[in-house]
C-alpha cells in the first residue's frame, strides 16, 4: 500500500512540472513566457517549470513555446521553443489537458548558443 501512495505522490509531481535540457551562452539570463528561468549548469541545464498552454503548441517559427535571453539587462536573442505534448495531462484532473497540455521536449537539447534544437 505504500508503494502506490509513492508512486501517486510521483505521479502528482511529474503532472505539473516539465523539464528541459538547455545550453545558454555564460552570464545570460533565460526567460520563458515572460517568467525568468535558472539554468542549473550542475544538471546538464535543466530547467523544470510548470506546463504551458495550447498557445505554446507548433513547431517554430510560427508555434511553440517563446524565450528570451538577456544579458545585463538587454536582450541578446528570441525566438521559440519546440514542444511537445504531455500524456501525462490526460490524466491529471482538473482537466489539465485543456489548460496544461505542452511541456518541452525532453528527447531534445535547446542549444541557445548555436541555434539547435536537436
Amino acid at each position: 500500500m505504500k508503494m502506490l501512495y509513492i508512486m501517486l505522490i510521483l505521479f502528482m509531481i511529474a503532472g505539473c512540472t516539465t523539464t528541459g535540457n538547455f545550453k545558454v551562452p555564460e552570464g545570460s539570463n533565460l526567460y520563458i513566457y515572460e517568467r525568468p528561468q535558472p539554468v542549473d549548469i550542475k544538471a546538464n541545464g535543466e530547467v523544470t517549470t510548470k506546463p504551458f498552454f495550447w498557445t505554446a503548441a507548433g513547431v517554430p517559427p510560427g508555434g511553440g513555446i517563446p524565450y528570451r535571453l538577456e544579458q545585463n539587462g538587454q536582450p541578446t536573442k528570441e525566438g521559440r521553443l519546440r514542444t511537445k505534448f504531455r500524456v501525462v495531462s490526460l490524466f491529471w484532473p482538473p482537466f489539465a489537458a485543456i489548460y496544461w497540455p505542452m511541456g518541452f521536449n525532453p528527447d531534445i537539447t535547446y542549444d541557445l548558443i548555436n541555434d539547435t534544437q536537436e
